[in-house]
């Protein structure tokens, strides 16, 4: 099935204090399957961050279309409302970071399980899920129980992953998610990520270490660089 077509897309920054424009891409167009992964390449700062972004509506996109099929059916991500996105941020779509932002005590092991317990899953189902993932990630367990302000960056990470792959989604998009992982760590993951396109999971990615999950790839959308400060304002 055809989850993603983006057409025309661009984003552009407006800085006000300069009067100009800053242009991070423009004119995208790609298409994305169930089942397939896509790599966003291109040099630091070109972008490809912020095109995961616009696709999550933390930014809006300056023009074109990022048609999605959803549960709800057919809807345009660059223009839905917020009260939509919200829906589908709980229900379809998933955001993966390599900065994980969490609460003050709250548990590993609560803040994995979280996802699940939101849709409805009773916890005494919710927390072996929650488990099962922070071992592969190979969290210690001694930790499930500490609070995430405590831990080194590597260990926050492997709940981060846990807590974004712990509920079933159509489209991950995944942001530098292997960044602060060590190697075995990093192999678990990509072994994650291949089941998840066995169940048919569309996926776009930036990753630090694009050779991890080079096996897993079916297409790439390449960003180029653009002049720096493209539009002055007389």
């Amino acid at each position: 099935m055809r989850r993603l077509t983006v057409t025309n897309y661009a984003k552009r920054f407006r800085i006000h204090h300069l009067e100009r424009d800053v242009t991070a891409f423009t004119a995208l167009d790609f298409t994305l399957d169930d089942g397939q992964l896509l790599l966003v390449k291109g040099q630091n700062g070109v972008g490809k961050s912020t095109l995961l972004r616009c696709l999550y509506r933390t930014y809006l996109p300056t023009d074109g279309q990022a048609i999605y099929q959803s549960d709800m059916g057919e809807i345009d991500l660059a223009h839905a409302a917020d009260v939509d996105i919200v829906v589908l941020r709980r229900q379809e779509i998933g955001f993966v970071t390599q900065f994980l932002r969490p609460r003050p005590r709250v548990t590993a092991l609560e803040l994995v399980a979280e996802p699940l317990m939101e849709m409805g899953t009773p916890a005494e189902e919710a927390m072996p899920q929650a488990e099962a993932l922070l071992r592969r990630f190979r969290l210690k367990p001694s930790l499930w129980q500490a609070y995430p302000t405590t831990f080194s960056g590597g260990e926050q990470q492997k709940v981060n992953l846990s807590r974004a792959l712990i509920a079933p989604r159509k489209l991950l998009l995944l942001d530098e998610p292997t960044a602060s992982l060590d190697a075995e760590t990093r192999e678990s993951l990509t072994e994650q990520l291949r089941e998840l396109k066995a169940l048919g999971v569309a996926m776009i990615g930036v990753f630090h270490h694009p050779e991890d999950v080079e096996t897993l790839i079916d297409d790439t959308v390449q960003l180029h660089t653009t002049q720096e400060l493209d539009h002055v304002v007389e």
